[in-house]
This record gives structure tokens, sequence and C-alpha cells, in this order.
């Protein structure tokens, strides 16, 4: 029925409608986008970032720091799970029914951002905070040419875990994380009484090494900012792979948009 309600629903947009100015959403056929654009002719790189659990997508296009540096602020909108007290948010958990198809959703985004707002398509990151981080790791997984890079902040894979082999490859992915983070803990946390369990994001980078053809367990390489720890697997068969760790608690870290569109630029 929610599936059929949807089909629907995508049959009675009409296309590109609003996405005048940055407060009007974009329509595509399943679901709502907003976007903020940096003063450029030329075809530009692009941000698509997905909002926690109650969130919405305009919140992104206000990350000055994005658009600051040249690059589309996108922000699409979740949906409402029946039942939820959380407002808007993703349909990623694998044991849990589907109530959108989030990938097909992406690649209607991305599309139209490229036809509508001259997104370049080889130059876009996918990144999202939370439940958000959650959905970037999972679209991450099932299909790493959707973008160029990934970049999930306090969000990953939920138990049960994929297996080890189950995600595709190469992946440019940089997981950001707070140490003392206790939404998401990196050990992850049950919820719901048992119902449902967060994963280990220790667990979540080993099959991202996986995924990679990393020789090794351990980094190769650190750097520390006054902001991060990093660690960086730099001897992997392809992609490229860090982990940042901050210092604070569940939330998007002062000078991660500038830290990770650093990352992003060496790839390149």
């Amino acid at each position: 029925m929610i599936r059929w309600l949807l089909a629907a629903l995508a049959l009675a947009a009409p296309a590109h409608a609003g996405c005048v100015t940055t407060e009007e959403a974009c329509q595509v056929p399943l679901g709502e986008y907003h976007i903020a654009l940096p003063a450029s002719e030329a075809p530009v790189p692009a941000v698509i970032f997905l909002h926690g659990a109650g969130g919405k997508g305009i919140s992104a296009t206000k990350m000055k720091a994005i658009t600051d540096r040249g690059y589309a602020a996108i922000g699409p909108q979740g949906i409402k799970r029946p039942g939820s007290r959380f407002g808007s948010s993703w349909s990623f958990h694998p044991e849990r029914e589907e109530i959108r198809d989030e990938m097909a959703f992406l690649k209607e985004i991305i599309a139209d951002a490229v036809e509508t707002h001259n997104v370049d398509p080889t130059r876009i990151l996918i990144g999202g905070f939370s439940i958000g981080g959650s959905m970037t790791s999972y679209l991450a997984c099932a299909d790493p040419t959707l973008a160029k890079a990934f970049a999930p902040v306090a969000g990953g894979f939920w138990r049960p875990h994929p297996e080890m082999e189950a995600c595709a490859g190469p992946v440019n992915l940089l997981h950001t994380h707070g140490w003392q983070d206790k939404t998401v803990p990196l050990e992850g946390r049950p919820l719901g009484g048992g119902r449902i369990y967060q994963g280990d994001i220790w667990v979540t980078m080993q099959i991202w090494r996986t995924a990679n053809g990393c020789a090794g367990m351990r980094a190769d390489s650190f750097d520390f900012t006054d902001n991060f720890w990093i660690r960086r697997w730099d001897t992997c068969d392809n992609g490229a792979l860090e982990f940042a760790l901050h210092q604070g608690a569940h939330g998007i870290p002062r000078g991660w948009a500038d830290m990770a569109l650093d990352w992003f630029e060496t790839l390149e």
C-alpha cells in the first residue's frame, strides 16, 4: 500500500516544480531536495548531505562552508516512517520494510541537479549525519559509483553488519566520528528494548578495508589537526579510505566541511 501511494504521488509530481530559490524545494518523482549554488557559470562540484533523524533537507543549504568553496550544497528530504516519533528519516535498514527506494531517489536527484543546476556529475561527494550517515554508508556499500566519494558523519552500518565481502568496491570514503558520542557510540548500542542494534564502527571500517583490498588492518599513516585525529589506509588495492576522530560527542564537528573537502580534492 505504501509503495503504491508513493508511485501515485510520483506520477502526480510536476517535473522541476519550485526550485527557483534555496527556500523552494526541487521536485523529483520520489521526493524533493533543496539546493544552494555558488556563483559560477561553469559546471560545479556538489556535496549531497543527508540529514539526521527528524531533520530537513533545507538544512544542508545552510552549510556555508560548502558553497564558499565553490560547491553546490544539496539537501535531499527524508521520508517519514509510519508510526515513527522521529519525523523524517531514511529507509535504509536491511531488516525493516523499505518505504522508498533511496538509491533510486538519490539517482533522480543527481540527474535533476546535473540537468537543471549545472552540477558536474563526476565531482559529487555524498555525506550525511547520524541516520543520514548510516544511509550514506549503505549507499556506498551498494553502489560506490553513485558518487565520486562518500563521507558519513556519526553514523554507519547497523547490526547485523554486512558480510565482509558484501560491499561493492573500491570506494572513496571518509568516516568521521566523535570520541564521546553516546547517541551513536563507536561500539554501537541497542535501541527499542533490544529490537534493533546500531553497528560497530570498528567493524564498519574493516568492511571498507575489505572492499578496498587493504593489505593490513591497522592504518598506514596518521595526521593530527586542531580538531581531528586522522587514520589513513594507503596500501590498499584501490580507493581512498580515512577515519577521522574528533573529541566531541554526537554532532557535525567544527571544521568538518573544510576537512572533508580538502580530502575530496586530493582525489581529483
